[in-house]
């Protein structure tokens, strides 16, 4: 049998092989000999190695060796070359530095020299303010001393005039028999006697030349305007009445027990009327909406016949809706019958609910559509925009919309809304002004004050009761009545006119024209009158003899 051996020998890079036969059935000294050699290759070929590895590790050794040696001269190289320049940026630097600090110090030098010459120079014009200020001193003191001397020369003066004046008084207190303080009351008693009566002539021309000029101007201005605009005028009442069909249908809305009538004034707020008068039904509130919705209502439920509380709370919601329909369409009639575009929508809405609103039972949507008429043309005559005047005019009231639901005058509120939705800043002024709540500054709001005058002055455009009527008559009187020297004072033409008697002995001709001014004046201040208030001041002389 043959056996093969290989053995690798590492630093000779190669194999060493040999081969060798092995007869089995040979024993004892051939397989010694062949356990030897294998014993001895195998110890050649370890030796072999640990030679190899040896000489190896010495090899790399020296290499390291050499290779560290190269990188400590190099790094001592590179060592050396960073010191000697480092010496040299050291030695730049400090060339650099010494360069810097003198230029430095050259202009620390040249300001110094500078600020010396500057303050040399202030120091010289400080010598001279003091030297000219010891001379105007100086020249103070000597004129000081002419004043005092000239003020005891005055003094002197004055002293003996007052000694001549008081002799010359007496003098003249002697001849006169008064003192000086009678005669002195006396003089000014005649002269302001005299200005009162130049005044009051002067005013009474004034007045009599405004009159000729301005009244007949005024008066065809507004005149025109209200044959042009023309509109009939009936106060609106707070009740409204619905026919029935029948008498039966009064039964019906009563319900059993009452509870249709119940209903019907707890869901619409207004109070059903229902007495003798035939086929017919009184509904009673103070709010036209209230009494609007709840007349729809009920001819609804006329006409539908069913009536009992779930049809009546149905029927009262359709008719809400109707009013606001009501409300915005009539918003944009008068909007459009009034020549206005482009208008806030949320405006032409309220403008509508004025429908529905009325002050001293004249409906406030005609109103406000009539100023807003008279308004363009009296601003057309002016020559002023009218398209202007007629917005102004139109929403001159806006604020009584929302009177019951905002708190302020319909005034302020109105500007409010104006200035929200951005209306022109000449309409919000009007709207302000229009009541006199600030003074007007525009033609526009005065031109709104006089239409809105004359719309509510018209007879029979509004109503008051009797009771507010009397106390505005009964202000008026005693308004005249606290002046002194007005004898009778009597308020007619409902209230529009105030004739005075004053007393002819206490009252002359000349103070006539001031009472009956300070009196106007203090009606406008006072008291809230719709148009204007005549003031008539009458002074009477009579003289009575008897032939016997």
């Amino acid at each position: 049998m043959m056996r093969h051996y290989e053995i690798f020998f590492p630093s000779r890079r190669r194999f060493v092989s040999f081969c060798g036969s092995v007869n089995k059935n040979k024993g004892g000294v051939g397989y010694i000999m062949e356990t030897t050699e294998m014993i001895l290759l195998f110890a050649v070929a370890v030796l072999t190695l640990v030679v190899g590895f040896v000489c190896g590790m010495t090899y790399r050794k020296r290499i390291a060796e050499k290779k560290i040696g190269t990188a400590e001269g190099q790094a001592a190289k590179i060592i050396e070359d960073a010191r000697r320049q480092g010496e040299q940026q050291k030695k730049e630097l400090l060339v650099e530095a010494k360069e810097e600090a003198l230029r430095n110090k050259n202009e620390a030098d040249r300001e110094i020299k500078e600020r010396r010459n500057e303050v040399s120079r202030l120091e010289k014009r400080a010598i001279q303010k003091e030297e000219n200020l010891d001379r105007k001193l100086e020249n103070l003191e000597r004129k000081e001393e002419n004043l005092d001397r000239k003020l005891k020369e005055n003094e002197e003066k004055l002293s003996e005039l007052e000694k001549l004046k008081e002799e010359e008084l007496r003098v003249l207190e002697k001849t006169a028999g008064m003192t000086g303080e009678e005669a002195k009351n006396i003089l000014f008693q005649r002269y302001e006697e005299e200005a009162k009566r130049s005044a009051s002539i002067r005013m009474a021309e004034i007045e009599q030349e405004l009159k000729e000029n301005a009244e007949d101007k005024a008066r065809d201005l507004i005149t025109g305007a209200i044959q042009r605009i023309a509109a009939n005028h009936v106060t609106e009442a707070t009740v409204s009445v619905v026919a029935l069909p029948n008498d039966d249908m009064k039964g019906r809305l009563i319900g059993r027990e009452g509870r249709n009538i119940r209903t019907i004034e707890t869901l619409t707020g207004v109070d059903l009327i229902i007495d003798d008068t035939p086929e017919a039904i009184t509904l009673s509130s103070f709010d036209p909406m209230r009494r609007e919705v709840a007349k729809l209502t009920i001819e609804k439920l006329i006409t539908d016949g069913r009536i009992h509380p779930a049809r009546i709370e149905e029927m009262v919601d359709k008719a809400k809706k109707e009013v606001d329909a009501i409300i915005k369409s009539e918003g944009e009639q008068a909007v459009l019958s009034c020549g206005i575009h482009s208008m806030n929508s949320e405006l032409i809405r309220l403008l509508g609910r004025l429908r529905f609103r009325t002050s001293y039972g004249q409906n406030v949507l005609k109103h406000s559509v009539e100023v807003s008429y008279i308004a363009g043309m009296i601003a057309d005559e002016l020559g002023i925009d009218p398209a202007l005047a007629r917005r102004a005019g139109l929403l001159h009231d806006i604020g009584k919309a929302l009177s019951h639901e905002v708190e302020g005058s319909h005034t302020q509120i109105g500007a409010d809304i104006a200035k929200k939705y951005r209306e022109n800043k000449d309409v919000i002024h009007a709207i302000e002004a229009h009541h006199n709540d600030v003074e007007p500054q525009t033609l526009v709001a005065i031109i709104v004050q006089a239409a809105d005058a004359v719309s509510a002055a018209r007879p029979g455009a509004r109503r008051e009761n009797l009771e507010s009527y009397i106390k505005r008559l009964q202000k008026l009187e005693e308004i005249a009545n606290s002046y002194n020297g007005v004898e009778k004072s009597f308020a007619i033409q409902a209230g529009r006119e105030l004739r005075l008697m004053v007393k002819p002995e206490v009252v002359n001709d000349e103070n006539m024209a001031f009472i009956a001014h300070d009196i106007a004046r203090k009606i406008e201040a006072e008291m809230e009158y719709p148009g204007q208030i005549k003031v008539h001041v009458i002074r009477e002389s009579r003289v009575v003899e008897y032939a016997k």
